[in-house]
């Protein structure tokens, strides 16, 4: 039974997809006299089947090596398109990890989502938003990733602007579109280069043939660069960043997957693509300055949020950036783990936001407070979350920044200081919104703030046992290594950092009018982190103002070039017709005049120039 299940694990895309078909009769508003729920239920039992596959067969691939399945889509002369489908641990692991998330963010989407009359239809989209993440994890095939991206792309444009009646909800669901648009673009380019000079998009072709490639230094370094563009868009890395801070205008239980699995299949892409990248050394630079200014800029620039979204959010592109760094330094082990910790404490910290939200029906922290006591659940689970992320022992997110700081420990050390500065500012900024929003005399809006029901309780519990279990998943799969090898002083950095921005967090003065960012002295730095180097302004002054002024250009070239000449052409026809009409007699003798009198002058001008 299991090893059918190994060999079928193929089909864990269609289960999402099937959830989300079936839930069109209700999502299109075919089907009314029953409501929407039914369609979710629909969805959520797909998604229970997929997760129940996923785990048997991810179970018995323990057991075996790895497998390639091969499914041939279009050949014609020497192009060859096979999607390829890898049926291995490790891609079975993060197709569980993504069906699981889903489904217990779908779970807690019925409670968040009940008074929403379309919610069949967002059930449908995170259907559709599960099949092409299961599919992405799955991939053997540059070519199938790059389709299901592109869905990716899709999903987050429909999800973040689902409440489209809403202004600042189209303008972000459209910037968030185009940002990936750019990444996308660039790694198209680079997906058509490689196929033309390995003849083939599967990864196992793609690793022979960058074995004994030879590539001209410029030729590589861009091909380089145009495939990390398009993870740089969807892991919301600089310069392609602001788009995950205003997706959080979307619904809470799509800000769940995106901030813990979507960005996660941006960098699971980039680390297949990794033994490519290394032909290029300026790409593996790229990735890590790239990385390194993310990480410290975001960690910086969520420290001044007061929008409990876009605080943890931030912190989401933060821990991002050391994925690139890990892949950059070609440390993918360290990347898949960070990956795996941060997807699960990120996942769990947006349940909770998500109860806070629906309860208080607002985001702003300098509204909340003395919550801890109300909503001893959601606490815990926030708690918890806070402590998975960061370097506190010995909880998932300890160990895998632990693997960082090894790895970079003898040959970068200054890598080892941005793995230490991030955990500090991500210790401080949760201890900020947990001080603000947790502790404190109660506000108006969190007076009467109950636990949230069983729907939305449930998943964010269990979420809770699964991050307190990470450790022991890591033993039984072998990741933990040996005490007795353990860098200690390594060990004992990490948890000193998070102890100081624990301590800072803790006794720094927050008051409702320091936490917003317009308080002297500090008003410029406080302006600064909370717009976020005002590099959306520098975007509108450059890059946006540029495009601007072309179309502009373009357009009154347009009006009056192209629009003169056509209408100069016009204008002149009309005239000639008009004015032949004064000539025509209707005399034969008078037209023979005529066409005389033409030959004539053009015979004369003839003899004249041959003269």
């Amino acid at each position: 039974m299991g090893e059918f299940l190994l060999q079928t694990s193929w089909c864990l895309p269609i289960y999402g997809l099937l959830g989300a078909v079936l839930t069109l009769p209700w999502s299109i508003g075919y089907v009314r006299r029953t409501g929407p729920r039914p369609a979710a239920y629909f969805n959520i039992l797909m998604t229970l089947v997929a997760v129940v596959h996923g785990t048997i067969a991810f179970r018995t691939s323990l057991r075996f090596d790895p497998q390639l399945i091969l499914l041939p889509w279009f050949h014609a002369a020497d192009l060859d398109l096979t999607f390829a489908i890898d049926l291995s641990s490790v891609s079975l692991g993060a197709a569980e990890l993504v069906t699981v998330l889903s489904l217990l963010a779908q779970i807690f989407s019925l409670g968040y989502m009940e008074k929403d009359w379309a919610i069949a239809r967002f059930f449908a989209l995170m259907g559709f938003f599960e099949a092409a993440m299961t599919g992405l994890a799955l991939s053997d095939s540059l070519f199938l990733s790059y389709a299901l991206l592109e869905a990716l792309t899709l999903s987050t444009y429909l999800l973040v602007g689902f409440w489209y009646a809403q202004p600042l909800v189209v303008t972000a669901a459209r910037d968030a579109f185009l940002t990936k648009r750019v990444g996308d673009v660039l790694l198209l380019m680079g997906v058509v280069t490689l196929a033309t000079f390995a003849g083939s998009l599967n990864f196992v072709d793609l690793y022979e043939w960058s074995e004994t490639a030879l590539l001209p230094p410029t030729i590589a370094t861009l091909l380089g660069l145009a495939l990390i563009a398009g993870p740089t868009g969807k892991c919301a890395q600089f310069p392609l960043h602001l788009w995950l801070d205003e997706a959080m205008e979307g619904p809470n239980p799509a800000s769940i997957l995106r901030n813990s699995v979507v960005v996660s299949c941006g960098a699971y892409i980039l680390i297949k693509l990794q033994p490519i990248l290394i032909l290029s050394p300026v790409a593996s630079i790229a990735l890590v300055v790239m990385g390194t200014m993310t990480a410290i800029g975001a960690s910086l620039v969520a420290i001044a949020q007061i929008d409990i979204k876009r605080a943890l959010a931030h912190s989401t592109s933060a821990y991002l950036g050391l994925v690139f760094i890990a892949v950059g330094m070609q440390w993918t082990d360290v990347a898949l783990l960070v990956l795996f910790t941060h997807g699960i404490a990120k996942a769990l910290m947006f349940m909770s936001v998500g109860s806070i939200i629906i309860t208080t029906a607002t985001q702003d922290v300098t509204e909340m407070g003395g919550l801890w006591s109300r909503m001893p659940a959601t606490t815990t689970a926030f708690l918890v979350g806070s402590a998975g992320l960061v370097g506190l022992f010995p909880l998932g997110g300890f160990w895998a920044l632990r693997e960082g700081m090894n790895a970079f420990w003898y040959d970068n050390p200054w890598l080892v200081v941005v793995v230490l500065l991030v955990n500090a500012l991500t210790a401080f900024n949760l201890t900020r919104v947990f001080r603000l929003v947790f502790l404190g005399h109660p506000q108006i809006k969190t007076r009467r703030a109950p636990e949230v029901p069983w729907t939305m309780a449930v998943p964010m519990v269990s979420l809770t046992i699964m991050t307190l279990l990470v450790p022991a998943v890591l033993q039984r799969l072998s990741l933990l290594p040996d005490w007795a090898y353990i860098n200690h002083g390594a060990v004992l950095l990490l948890m000193l950092s998070g102890l100081c921005g624990l301590l800072a967090g803790c006794f720094v003065p927050f008051t409702r009018v320091w936490s917003r960012p317009v308080q002297m002295p500090f008003k410029l730095i406080q302006d600064l982190l909370a717009y976020d180097f005002y590099v959306d302004q520098l975007y509108r002054l450059t890059v946006v103002g540029f495009v601007a002024r072309v179309s502009q250009l373009s357009a009154w070239c347009d009006r009056v070039v192209v629009d003169g000449f056509v209408n100069f052409v016009g204008s002149a026809s009309i005239f000639s017709g008009e004015s032949l009409k004064y000539s025509a007699s209707g005399q034969s003798q008078f037209y023979l005049f005529t066409i005389l009198t033409g030959v004539s002058v053009l015979g004369v001008l003839l003899t004249y120039r041959l003269w």
